[in-house]
């Protein structure tokens, strides 16, 4: 394994996924390569209380999105995989069809014809028959869909727990270790 990983932050709602990634990630040894679109700027400033700056410090290597000559539009960038979250139902809809027109969904296609786990987090309700399709197209093609749905048999104390929890089981899927409350069964 390499410990370099690809974030990619759309637009959509959500922000609080993103941003928990990051924290989640800067507590292991993973080099992380960020991609924001001008959207997720705009939304971020809109959702939360984290400026444009302070999110991009956690970034290891933060990458303009206009930018698809960056290490990770690249096959050769060894990496191990790649999140999308929030992942935009535009940026859905381009990685299922193979539009690559920026750094975001050209790594994502690289991903995919490396073999390289992609996992996206489409944050949009409810779903269209459009939305459906897409994502049954990205995950024939080899990704990973996991909407941000809060989970909630461990009782958590906080939505920021239940994200935490959600992301931490999402980062699994790059093989990211993270700390989880695993499910433990029920007693009998």
């Amino acid at each position: 394994m390499t410990d370099r990983v690809i974030v990619g932050v759309t637009g959509a709602t959500g922000q609080m996924y993103a941003v928990t990634a990051l924290q989640l990630l800067a507590e292991t040894d993973c080099e992380v390569h960020l991609i924001l679109s001008d959207a997720a700027k705009i939304n971020l400033r809109q959702e939360s209380d984290y400026s444009v700056g302070q999110v991009t410090e956690l970034g290891d290597v933060v990458h303009s999105i206009d930018n698809i000559g960056a290490k990770p539009a690249s096959g050769s960038f060894r990496n191990d995989g790649m999140i999308v979250t929030p992942c935009s139902m535009k940026t859905l809809a381009e990685v299922a069809h193979g539009h690559s027109g920026n750094l975001i969904t050209r790594s994502a296609d690289v991903a995919l014809k490396e073999r390289r786990p992609l996992v996206l987090m489409p944050r949009e309700t409810p779903f269209n028959r459009i939305h459906l399709e897409n994502m049954l197209s990205v995950t024939d093609a080899g990704a990973i869909v996991v909407p941000p749905f809060p989970a909630f048999y461990q009782n958590p104390d906080s939505i920021e727990a239940m994200v935490a929890n959600t992301m931490s089981r999402a980062l699994t899927h790059l093989g990211v270790d993270v700390d989880f409350e695993e499910w433990q069964g029920l007693g009998t």
